[in-house]
């Protein structure tokens, strides 16, 4: 099976040691991306649940050459050591607990030669569900620890260095003294002891503050601590834990009454000389990070704003339009490279000092919520296209977002309607539907604008080419209330015209097809589309369509009955029957004369109809998420949602976590030939995908189409549902770029890369010998130290190229 679609901002990413790799925890693995290309690399595959840390630490190599390999943690309650360079798991420690963070703290990394410690440690937060007992005799659930975890002896620390609430997060100093956490409106730091130790022997001091802190960072060469807050205020400390840190941990006398003259700004007489407050953010602060040097300090949000202060004259300067909200900011240990992970799942990698975006690392993006405010119809939020194994789905920030399904990557994006990244602003712009041809060669989308105060509300059909000049999408026409003051309930694409089908509320549904027109110089057409029928059965509201195979047969569903159509003429051929509910979906089945049909409400139901006598063959009353028809037999897949999940808008998983399954019906039998138990149901979707579109020809088995489920998260799997052995091997070659990234010789760093080598035409080294019109051309193709100087290379070179005469007389 193939799996893809992972969040790749789940948690803090991680630079290799040479700033050419990051490292990423998406789910169960971690996935190592190439900076200079934004591709995947390689996959690290061992954890059984979600990947949270990921720390990369030097290690002594052969001959004492340093290498870089990595510690990752996992709610799996496992710590373990990586060559991420081979993927060889070196190591792993068992610590029975779920792991939500980690540090490794640097100076305890190096080789044994000078090393402080004798033994490796690890600093992790855990869940705990022990209750703990509040000293009234009541009984108080304590989730947060944080632990010790001996790595070298591959155990746990007796004790626990603090308990709270919830689980914190932790970040430790580059510097390799410190580590602290954010606990409530205070700031939680220890110091990293200089020999073997036990938890009770680490130091701690608290920092207070008067509104929650969310995030914090500590100065890679002093005293310096940043703490961020939910009001947008970045509080500075200097100069902390000097009291408490000191050889004799011996506290200054002072009077109470100096302590704002002697300590400006700090709070409950804390360990700290001073406090200043800066202020920008208008929301909560997410990210906070000082640059390498110490000379400045990186901080965002909500707002999708980077901002860079300077520390000693506090100047700012911005990254504005990122887009989305700022979740991590991350150095590189090479000097000039950046990352900041963002809520859209996206990742920009920006080039140092400048700020300027690179080419960013993108999943899949997260869908927008439907609104409180909008209470019209809502369609599908993705689709897939079988033949070309493409997923397009709609975005919060008004795109359409193509990603391939089997190269586990995006394509290319449209912006259907245009708006900035304002956090907070209301909604005021819907899009409830999206459709795309077969072929992918046209695409649907319906904007609705909310009205204000009542006033000003529109609806708008939108009608998109593709350009495979480009490979994008360009606008070609918009349809304003193409049903009048009803809105668009369904739109479906004719499998092999250019035609589609939108139905309404209003009681209508009409017929589209795309018309060209000459333009007046008559030197280029200009096409459009336009409406070429109007159908309608006793004014009920219609709210589903689909063509047939062929596309020859219309169907439509007017509120419970179920009515065919002649495609070309828009004739009524023939009513069904009734189903239990309003239908939201209507899919034929290939080769076959059978029609399904989903019902969702109170009386939830799929249902399968034969269209030659007119009547129903099987029905179950289950609530469908989505269905899926295979192209080349007589079967469909259903996405069923678990009882206990239907009975609430929100998803409750069961016990085990599964809360849906995937049925495999043929559509004579109700009795399902295969069923699958799945996760995330709930807004998810199936489709049938070509194989040959991944492994280049068709399957030999019995079926040549993959199902693929996507979950309410875009994560998907891809599988052969007709076989228990997968015949699509987990890791591709496909799905990965090349992992040794070659450097530049010479010549392709003067004057950049030859042209590729054109596949078709024998090349030279293959042959005794080839003529060439052009002998230059692999004059100099080599590298600069095995090429002749230029002195010696350029008179040979312009001789070649210039015919002598020798019988010339001078004048």
């Amino acid at each position: 099976m193939l799996t893809g679609g992972q969040n790749l901002v789940f948690r803090c990413p991680a630079f290799s040691g040479d700033g050419k790799k990051l490292l990423l925890c998406t789910g169960n693995i971690v996935s190592i991306y190439s900076t200079t290309t934004s591709l995947l690399i390689s996959e690290l595959e061992g954890h059984t649940a979600p990947v949270t840390s990921v720390v990369v630490v030097p290690a002594a190599g052969a001959a004492g050459k340093l290498l870089y390999n990595c510690w990752t943690s996992s709610l799996d309650g496992t710590l373990r050591y990586w060559n991420f360079a081979s993927g060889e798991l070196i190591k792993t420690v068992d610590v029975n607990i779920p792991i939500y963070f980690m540090v490794v703290p640097m100076i305890s990394i190096l080789s044994d030669n000078g090393n402080k410690f004798s033994s490796l440690y690890a600093f992790i937060s855990v869940e705990h569900a022990a209750p703990i007992s509040n000293g009234s005799g009541q009984q108080k659930a304590r989730k947060g620890q944080v632990r010790v975890v001996n790595l070298t002896k591959s155990r746990v620390i007796e004790g626990i260095l603090t308990e709270s609430s919830e689980v914190e997060p932790l970040v430790g100093s580059s510097s390799g003294d410190f580590f602290g956490t954010c606990s409530v409106n205070k700031l939680l730091i220890w110091k990293f002891p200089t020999k073997d130790f036990s938890p009770c022997e680490v130091r701690k001091i608290k920092l207070h503050h008067t509104k929650q802190l969310t995030v914090l960072a500590f100065h890679p060469n002093e005293r310096i601590v940043a703490g961020g807050d939910i009001t947008g205020r970045i509080l500075i400390w200097r100069g902390f834990g000097k009291r408490t840190f000191s050889q004799n941990g011996s506290y200054r006398n002072k009077r109470v009454a100096n302590v704002e003259e002697e300590e400006p700004g700090v709070r409950d007489n804390d360990d700290a000389d001073s406090c200043s407050t800066w202020h920008w953010h208008p929301t909560e602060v997410k990210i906070l990070s000082f640059s390498s040097d110490g000379a400045y300090l990186f901080s965002g949000g909500k707002e999708g704003v980077l901002v860079c202060w300077q520390l000693d004259t506090e100047k700012k300067n911005f990254l504005p339009r990122i887009g989305s909200q700022l979740l991590y900011f991350v150095e590189s240990p090479v000097a000039g490279l950046s990352s900041v992970s963002c809520a859209d799942n996206q990742i920009h990698l920006l080039k140092m000092p400048s700020m300027e975006s690179l080419k960013p690392i993108t999943g899949i993006k997260p869908s927008y919520p439907i609104p409180e405010v909008y209470k019209g119809p809502w369609g599908n939020k993705f689709v897939v296209s079988s033949a070309a194994g493409i997923l397009a789905l709609l975005t919060e920030s008004y795109h359409v977002q193509f990603y391939h399904l089997f190269h586990n990557r995006e394509l290319s994006e449209v912006q259907v309607c245009e708006r900035n990244y304002q956090p907070g602003d209301d909604v005021m712009v819907v899009l409830p539907l999206l459709s795309v041809s077969s072929d992918a060669s046209i695409m649907g989308t319906v904007e609705v604008r909310l009205p204000e105060e009542k006033i000003g509300g529109l609806v708008c059909l939108k009608f998109w080419e593709h350009r495979p000049q480009k490979e994008e999408y360009a606008l070609s026409t918009v349809i304003y209330e193409p049903h009048g003051d009803a809105g668009i309930s369904a739109l479906a694409f004719h499998p092999s015209c250019s035609m589609a089908v939108s139905t309404s509320y209003g009681g209508n549904f009409k017929v589209w097809i795309r018309s060209s027109q000459v333009d007046s110089d008559k030197t280029s057409q200009k096409y459009g589309w336009k409406c070429q029928s109007i159908g309608s059965y006793k004014k009920k509201p219609m709210t589903a369509a689909g063509f047939s195979e062929d596309g020859s047969v219309l169907a439509v569903a007017a509120e419970t009955s179920i009515t065919l159509w002649d495609a070309g003429t828009n004739t009524l051929i023939a009513v069904v029957g009734e189903t239990l509910k309003p239908a939201v979906a209507l899919h034929f089945v290939p080769k076959t004369h059978n029609l399904v049909a989903i019902c969702h409400g109170s009386k939830p139901q799929l249902s399968v109809w034969n269209l030659e006598k007119l009547s129903l063959a099987w029905s179950y009353q289950l609530v469908i998420e989505a269905v899926a028809c295979n192209a080349d037999n007589s079967q469909f897949a259903a996405l069923v949602l678990v009882p206990s999940v239907s009975q609430n808008t929100a998803t409750v998983e069961t016990s085990s976590g599964w809360d849906g399954l995937i049925l495999l019906f043929n559509t004579e039998d109700p009795i399902p030939i295969s069923m699958w138990s799945v996760r995330k149901a709930r807004g998810g979707g199936l489709s049938f995908v070509v194989s040959r579109t991944f492994a280049g020809e068709s399957s030999k088995t019995n079926c040549a189409s993959l199902l693929t489920y996507i979950n309410g998260d875009h994560e998907y799997l891809v599988f052969n549902p007709y076989s228990k052995e997968d015949q699509i091997t987990a890791k591709h070659a496909q799905q990965f770029a090349v992992q040794e990234e070659k450097g530049e010789n010479g010549y392709e760093s003067i004057y950049g890369k030859l042209p590729p080598v054109d596949s078709e035409k024998p090349r030279l080294d293959s042959v005794p010998f080839m003529p060439s019109d052009k002998p230059w051309e692999r004059l100099f193709d080599g590298p600069s130290h095995i090429l002749p100087p230029l002195p010696k290379l350029c008179p040979k070179f312009l001789a070649s190229l210039l015919q002598r005469r020798t019988d010339l007389q001078c004048r």
